[in-house]
């Protein structure tokens, strides 16, 4: 009897983390990461082959080692966590529309998925534009500087 391959069991970041933590020294014990993760033993022995699990720990694992279990780091993972409620709320009849736009807005801005500014038909970026007249317009030479700053392209124009 030929058995198919198991289903490669999905992992979190965060329970990569949690097992950095363990390795590291800190942490809860494996036992009950498992249970808040609602793994298996089973599930777990085959997340623990998975090469690109096995690379996020590693990451982790350098990062507490290097820097210690930072701020940044610790609220990373808890973000990731607080994506499972925020998806809940966002589908849920008895939250208000306003809520679940911010919450929407909020994911859109966060996954970095927001637009960006659209160049003008002409190539500039809606930047600001400032025309200076000094005088001397009847001689029809106009001198123009650009400037760049901030990612906002400035001109001015002025006569001579």
């Amino acid at each position: 009897m030929h058995m198919a391959p198991h289903e490669p069991t999905r992992w979190t970041d965060r329970l990569a983390f949690d097992i950095a933590l363990r390795l590291e020294g800190s942490g809860e014990e494996v036992g009950e990461i498992l249970s808040r993760h609602t793994l298996e033993l089973q599930s777990f022995q085959i997340i623990s082959k998975d090469p690109l699990f096995l690379r996020q720990v590693g990451k982790f694992r350098e990062e507490i080692r290097d820097k210690g279990v930072t701020f940044r780091l610790k609220a990373r993972t808890q973000a990731e966590e607080l994506l499972k409620t925020s998806w809940v709320l966002i589908h849920s009849p008895d939250v208000s529309a306003a809520v679940k736009a911010d919450l929407i807005k909020s994911t859109v801005k966060w996954a970095g998925l927001e637009p960006k500014n659209d160049f003008n038909s002409d190539g500039g970026s809606g930047g600001v534009r400032i025309t200076i007249n000094l005088g001397g317009q009847e001689l029809g030479a106009t001198t123009i500087v650009d400037a760049e700053a901030e990612g906002m392209d400035k001109r001015l124009e002025y006569a001579e």
